[in-house]
């Protein structure tokens, strides 16, 4: 297993710092050319939803650091399908740049990863 780092978030984009935090881990590691991956789970896939607008709360907006995880080498975004049809999302209304891990594909996927990181 080459090294590789899986983040894991799991929390609403603004429900307090952890998912800025988890996007914060996943440049940080990619910016030292490590392989890293971005995995959203629970509440974690509503950080994906377009058009997202965060003027009435004191938040900075995370699309803008989802957009720049290209240029760190982090050119897809892994999301759990079954937290998506947990809380009635499709994939079409996702950002670009996202694969859909069905279920069965989860347990893989993090296993592929020499650390992960859960926030």
């Amino acid at each position: 297993m080459s090294h590789s780092v899986c983040v894991i978030s799991s929390r609403a984009p603004y429900s307090g710092q952890s998912a800025r935090e988890a996007l914060d881990m996943a440049l940080v590691s990619a910016s030292y050319d490590i392989e890293t991956s971005l995995l959203l789970i629970g509440d974690g896939v509503y950080q994906l939803l377009k058009g997202q607008e965060t003027g009435q709360i004191p938040r900075k907006n995370l699309a803008a650091m989802l957009q720049v995880l290209p240029l760190y080498g982090i050119d897809t975004i892994h999301v759990d399908q079954v937290s998506l049809g947990e809380r009635g999302i499709s994939s079409d209304v996702l950002q670009e740049g996202v694969t859909v891990l069905a279920e069965g594909e989860l347990p893989l996927f993090i296993q592929q990863h020499s650390r992960v990181f859960n926030f």
